[in-house]
């Protein structure tokens, strides 16, 4: 018995592997374009590894640069799998349970790349023994990193974990016991809110950083994960839907339209009514948004950015909300990728670095990434585009053949 486990484990993973390694010329390519990402990633690194971290733009004001702003954002990301898993698995819906264990491959994804961004931030990877449980000092409960350290690592395990029970057992020709993975679902359902808040608590704690200490902090963390997160998979579902046989219905589509458009328009609102504070009578704790939305002492180079970032959101909620294609994946495509890019400015560059300029002494500086950090930054990203295909893929295969017998 013990034997024939082990022998269908090996089969799972061998199948995985080849149906990784092959396919079409386009798809070889592909795989090529992420290899040269990652190689580029560690070529940069390797500099930032032998000059330390001299060879990014960040300074003793501007602490947290480009690396931080990804993983900020990433973890929301990471945390909006949670909106396909609570309607697929709570409430059964048939359409979004066919494409969740898309989403669950890219919240990995995104996990990796933000554990992987936490590493690269460090400076020198030996220092990452003091993040290990058990091993460093990690200060829990009292310190607030250690919180998010544990919750990222433990929602990372759920959704490798879940998914591939399920896979495993479809695979080998077996229903799934409810019974064995259902109460991970329901812990994956309450972890992915956590990680969102821990990270969002990180910031709102420090009452020396005015543009960071404040109570919306969490819920618009919230909800512009739930709008970026379900916009990024539904990219890769039309992705998936024009390049595989795996055909993703117009409901679906539909469906997860109604929930980025919600998520979008409550963003807007927060981020409209933090304007509002910010700017209809302003204090010297308005430095912050006054620097990010028209600079300060003649240092205006996040100017630009942030009302793109506005631009962008604004175009891809009213394209989504309107839906001039009729969920078409044409017109779909387009506005997620500008969602989904201008919450990345907004809740990366545009949230991270106004929250140390001015600093507490009042100095104010400009900052934009190093090529260093440019090309660190890429390769993680190849990292995690490369997770996310590597687990995408064979799932679909094998759930396609599973509704096929079914």
């Amino acid at each position: 018995m013990k034997k024939s486990m082990l022998r269908e484990i090996y089969d799972f993973i061998k199948h995985g592997f080849i149906l990784n390694l092959t396919g079409g010329l386009t798809y070889q390519l592909y795989l090529c374009g992420l290899v040269a990402l990652m190689m580029i990633g560690a070529y940069a690194y390797s500099v930032q590894l032998r000059l330390g971290l001299a060879a990014t733009n960040m300074s003793n004001i501007v602490s947290w640069g480009f690396y931080i702003s990804n993983f900020t954002f990433l973890v929301g990301v990471a945390a909006a799998a949670v909106m396909l898993i609570l309607p697929a698995y709570i409430f059964k819906d048939k359409d979004l349970h066919r494409v969740v264990i898309i989403g669950e491959g890219v919240a990995v994804g995104a996990l990796v790349m933000c554990i992987t961004f936490v590493f690269v931030d460090l400076g020198r990877p030996f220092k990452a023994w003091h993040l290990t449980p058990g091993i460093g000092i990690l200060n829990w409960p009292s310190s607030l990193l250690s919180w998010d350290i544990i919750v990222l690592n433990g929602y990372l395990a759920l959704n490798l974990l879940v998914p591939a029970y399920i896979l495993f057992c479809q695979f080998n020709g077996r229903q799934p016991d409810p019974k064995k993975y259902r109460p991970f679902v329901f812990l994956s359902i309450f972890w992915a809110f956590a990680i969102h808040m821990v990270t969002a608590f990180l910031y709102e704690g420090l009452p020396a950083r005015a543009f960071w200490n404040n109570p919306m902090m969490g819920p618009r963390f919230l909800a512009s994960a739930f709008a970026a997160g379900p916009a990024l998979i539904t990219t890769v579902l039309v992705v998936v839907h024009a390049h595989t046989s795996f055909k993703i219905p117009v409901n679906t589509f539909n469906k997860l339209r109604l929930i980025i458009v919600i998520s979008a328009i409550v963003n807007l609102i927060m981020l409209f009514s933090e304007i509002f504070k910010e700017f209809y009578f302003p204090t010297h704790h308005s430095l912050s948004a006054t620097y990010l939305f028209f600079g300060l002492k003649g240092h205006d180079a996040l100017v630009p950015w942030i009302w793109s970032a506005i631009a962008c959101n604004v175009t891809g909620t009213l394209v989504l909300a309107f839906n001039p294609g009729g969920n078409k994946p044409l017109v779909l495509f387009p506005a997620c990728i500008l969602l989904f890019v201008g919450i990345w400015i907004e809740k990366g560059m545009g949230l991270i670095v106004p929250g140390l300029v001015p600093s507490p002494l009042g100095e104010v500086v400009s900052y934009a990434p190093s090529l260093v950090e440019l090309g660190v930054t890429a390769g993680v990203f190849g990292v995690g585009i490369f997770v996310i295909t590597v687990l995408v893929r064979p799932a679909l295969v094998i759930e396609e053949k599973s509704h096929a017998a079914a």
